[in-house]
């Protein structure tokens, strides 16, 4: 155990999306998929922030080419796919638009799940879906 004897953390896995932008980046994301700051650290007109979704985290900060953080605007495209797992795909991913996402695909049941893509305004791709009962 070392150093950490009696410390106890629940294992987890959280995205750190980059983007151009951290500051609208943060508050596309709250008014997109309803996201509540757990941790903010302001810099010179950048941010790193904590966001989470009803306790799923993620990360949002300006991208930084030096510690090897691209957006995906600065690649031409994204080498991830975000799965959102909500019971209200329909809703989430109308709100997703309304904010200023756009839809890559519709909400639409398939493979045994109900589920839409949106593309949000720095080019991560958000899977919003739940599965199906019957599946």
């Amino acid at each position: 155990m070392g150093g950490n004897a009696g410390i106890s953390a629940a294992t987890t896995i959280a995205p750190w999306l980059s983007v151009s932008n951290s500051a609208e980046a943060v508050e596309f994301y709250k008014r997109a998929f309803g996201a509540a700051e757990v941790f903010r650290l302001d810099g010179d007109g950048s941010i790193i922030a904590r966001l989470s979704v009803d306790g799923a985290e993620f990360w949002v900060a300006d991208e930084s080419p030096e510690h090897f953080n691209f957006s995906p605007e600065s690649l031409g495209g994204s080498t991830v796919r975000i799965i959102f797992t909500t019971a209200d795909p329909d809703g989430v991913f109308n709100r997703a638009i309304k904010a200023g996402g756009s839809e890559v695909y519709p909400v639409h049941d398939e493979h045994g799940w109900r589920l839409g893509r949106v593309a949000d305004p720095y080019g991560h791709h958000w899977e919003i879906g739940r599965p199906l009962a019957d599946a």
